[in-house]
């Protein structure tokens, strides 16, 4: 519960006798509210406060107000007194002509929430910045219009073709059932034909699982997404099977950064540096055939000590290695799932502060958000594109569109 209510009078809810009696009492609140900064940006527009005497012979001033009636997405309609001025020169910023009332405010309470700030925080945020008495609830009404936004982005159609599609999960804390459980977000991002890259959706479940990634790419395909001619993952087991499934001419790929580490974990301390060193001979090697005999002087090295290790490569092989069948422009872009490890770090950052999320909804409103701002920063197209859409164009000429 907020700090602040511990201030108020032990007899304050008693004077509401029903639910409109409170929402009739908060909406009267948030009116002053909002009238005070309209007065406030009238002093600024005239240049002096009200009664001051660096009014006098300034040229204009306060000429009462006007009643207007508008909208609030969360209040309804609410009939407010707009001051003005004997020039009829002042526009109200906070509520431009046809507009809704607090549009910049409930944009800004969705630019607050969007960064990770709890709903308690912004509550306090706008109470010190604006004035206005703003509760968690009518913030959490405020930031439900996402809601509509996510389903629309959600459902959008998308690209016939995707030259690459990186996909990976990130794991939230999610209440369900009264407890706080580990749920899954699935994202796939893909990079269009014009070098851009874009966030094709999200899903959630509660564990992340090849089967599930099926119904994934079954949804892109239902979207329009007609072939993938690359597609980068982790190791999950049955990965590669479920994108078969879904896209059968798509190569996969599986991330080299992800095998080192699954690798590493079974090695001691003291032989992670030589290990390491004899990786690095295997997946920088020039072609597949080097890094087949590099595997095999890896095996000699460490395959006694670390079976297991040397097992793993060997089982993946295939698909560890189709990256050595392209050009090295475009072996940088797909031997690693790196593009979307970082699109999960991006939204740890806005999504640091909410540790659990009451309910699936706040979560993909929370990682949406996130998304947006990660995106609008992907404002120009992959380094040396022209060059690299060459190569694509050259490799995959009957599936390419451009």
């Amino acid at each position: 519960m907020d700090n602040q209510q511990s201030n108020l009078p032990k007899d304050f809810f008693k004077q509401f006798k029903s639910k409109e009696d409170f929402q009739s009492f908060f909406s009267e609140l948030y009116k002053q509210g909002v009238e005070e900064m309209l007065k406030a940006e009238l002093d600024e527009h005239l240049g002096y406060e009200k009664h001051s005497k660096d009014g006098h012979n300034s040229g204009n001033s306060r000429n009462g107000t006007y009643t207007k009636k508008v909208k609030t997405e969360s209040l309804g309609d609410l009939v407010l007194n707009i001051p003005r001025d004997r020039n009829s020169e002042f526009t109200p910023q906070l509520i431009p002509k046809g507009s809704r009332m607090s549009e910049k405010l409930e944009e800004s309470i969705i630019g607050m929430y969007s960064r990770g700030m709890t709903t308690s925080d912004i509550s306090r945020q706008v109470r010190e910045v604006y004035g206005v008495e703003v509760s968690e609830g009518t913030i959490s009404n405020v930031t439900n219009r996402i809601i509509e936004h996510v389903k629309e982005w959600q459902n959008r159609p998308l690209e016939s073709v995707y030259f690459t599609v990186w996909m990976d999960g990130i794991v939230l804390k999610v209440r369900h059932n009264n407890k706080y459980i580990n749920k899954c977000v699935y994202l796939v991002i893909g990079l269009k034909n014009d070098g851009y890259r874009e966030v094709l959706g999200m899903w959630m479940a509660e564990t992340e699982s090849a089967s599930f990634w099926l119904s994934v790419l079954t949804d892109l395909k239902a979207r329009g997404v007609e072939d993938i001619l690359i597609a980068c993952t982790d190791n999950l087991k049955g990965f590669t099977d479920a994108i078969k499934g879904a896209f059968p001419n798509a190569v996969t790929q599986l991330c080299i950064v992800h095998q080192i580490r699954n690798s590493c974990k079974y090695v001691v301390y003291k032989d992670r540096k030589a290990f390491c060193d004899d990786l690095r001979k295997i997946y920088t090697a020039v072609n597949r055939d080097h890094a087949a005999d590099a595997l095999e002087e890896f095996d000699k090295n460490w395959g006694t000590k670390y079976k297991h290790a040397v097992q793993s490569w060997r089982t993946n092989w295939d698909n560890l290695t189709n990256y050595f069948d392209f050009p090295l422009e475009i072996r940088k872009i797909i031997y690693t799932t790196n593009t979307i490890e970082n699109l999960n770090r991006g939204i740890r950052k806005y999504t640091k502060t909410k540790v659990q999320f009451p309910d699936e909804s706040s979560a993909l409103k929370a990682v949406y958000l996130a998304i947006t701002n990660i995106e609008a920063k992907w404002s120009s197209p992959m380094q040396n594109w022209g060059f690299i859409q060459h190569q694509f164009l050259t490799i995959f000429e009957n599936r390419c569109r451009i």
